[in-house]
């Protein structure tokens, strides 16, 4: 079946006892065993194992064409699960430019247990290559890139790490299944943070990881249970609702942004827009090569700096100032201060973060309303 009828049928699988078309939420700790050792469909303990959260599990690795899906609590409770693979002394390649809580996670917590980390750029094999060491086990990085949109060439990336046995994780929250699907590609192990375009409604955390092999399911199950980062029913039952949309939403996301991107490309007050479906972009080629769809993030730099990119985020209207992103309505933040706030003001400068730099979420409201409200809002800036 085609991408919209799977999703469009995401989460109905037939209630066995009553037939109810959604599936039920099964609000519950524990289950019932029906004898000593002898489980109903193998569900004793909902950290374990619920069946409400199974549906949004399955749902996941069919629409990203992995081995099984796994929900969690948090995009970040997500991205700590996949970091418990390493062992103290290991080494992590990351992308410079990725979620400040990524970056807090990697730099401020798991260095402190003895693993390692370097932030390159992923523009070519090289520079990949010369940041691999004797102990390096994993590559994790996102494209496009949050905030300044990057392009990595996720073949090479894949390419490389196999040449050196690497494992290989990809953060595709931006660009969702419908636009991308990395394993696909030869990465290993997709992340997102389903409190976002998956969920699309603003009104739910999650976070989930895809598998591409047995091995890594059994895994990511096993630390997921032990850690107990798993993800609450009704949050898996919301985000399985909302993933029934994804492919109507994400059309519009894209198709607003790229008329938001244009738009600001002409603008006096702009110095530059970070937008891969804009034939300036550096990585659009790429991106034309391995998305279906350029998503609904868009950066951009305003030329006087801190001050007018502050003054504009409280002069916009449709545009709430707020972090997160990925919901039907549109936002707009300020990452120096609000989501890269965790990253030094050196790494921030060292990836390209400026001062002026102001990220958008594009909603999936008329975009003329969205560039009426970016145009006064930029008037005097």
């Amino acid at each position: 079946m085609e991408f919209e009828t799977i999703i469009s049928h995401a989460g109905k699988k037939m209630d066995p006892a009553y037939g109810a078309m959604s599936m039920p939420i099964y609000q519950t700790s524990n289950f019932v065993f029906d004898d000593i050792g002898k489980t109903r469909a193998g569900y004793d303990y909902s950290r374990t194992a619920n069946p409400t959260r199974k549906v949004l599990e399955d749902t996941l690795a069919k629409l990203e064409g992995g081995h099984a899906g796994f929900a969690f609590g948090t995009g970040m409770a997500a991205i700590t699960t996949a970091a418990h693979l390493l062992k103290t002394g290991d080494h992590v390649i990351s992308g410079d430019d990725i979620y400040g809580g990524t970056y807090r996670l990697f730099q401020n917590v798991m260095k402190d247990h003895g693993i390692e980390f370097s932030f390159v750029h992923m523009n070519s094999s090289k520079s990949i290559e010369v940041a691999i060491r004797p102990n390096t086990k994993m590559i994790w990085f996102e494209s496009p890139s949050n905030p300044l949109l990057n392009i990595v060439d996720i073949e090479m990336v894949a390419s490389v790490a196999k040449k050196y046995k690497i494992l290989t994780v990809m953060d595709n929250t931006f660009a969702t299944p419908y636009f991308l699907k990395p394993l696909e590609y030869g990465i290993d192990m997709v992340m997102h943070s389903t409190t976002k375009y998956l969920n699309g409604h603003s009104d739910v955390i999650g976070g989930a990881i895809i598998t591409s092999t047995e091995e890594l399911s059994k895994k990511v199950q096993f630390y997921l249970n032990a850690l107990g980062t798993c993800a609450a029913p009704f949050d898996c039952w919301l985000v399985t609702r909302g993933i029934a949309t994804l492919a109507v939403r994400m059309r519009k996301h894209a198709e607003n942004a790229q008329a938001v991107a244009e738009f600001l490309q002409q603008h006096p007050t702009v110095a530059k827009v970070y937008y891969p479906g804009l034939k300036t972009h550096p990585g659009h080629e790429i991106a034309k090569k391995q998305m279906k769809g350029f998503g609904g993030m868009v950066s951009f730099e305003i030329k006087n700096g801190e001050a007018a990119a502050h003054n504009f985020l409280r002069k916009t209207q449709l545009f709430a100032l707020a972090e997160s992103l990925g919901g039907v309505a549109s936002l707009a933040e300020y990452p120096a201060l609000m989501s890269h706030a965790s990253m030094s003001a050196e790494a921030r400068k060292q990836c390209g973060i400026s001062e002026g730099l102001v990220r958008l979420s594009v909603g999936i409201e008329n975009s003329k309303d969205l560039i009426d409200d970016l145009s006064q809002a930029l008037e005097g800036c």
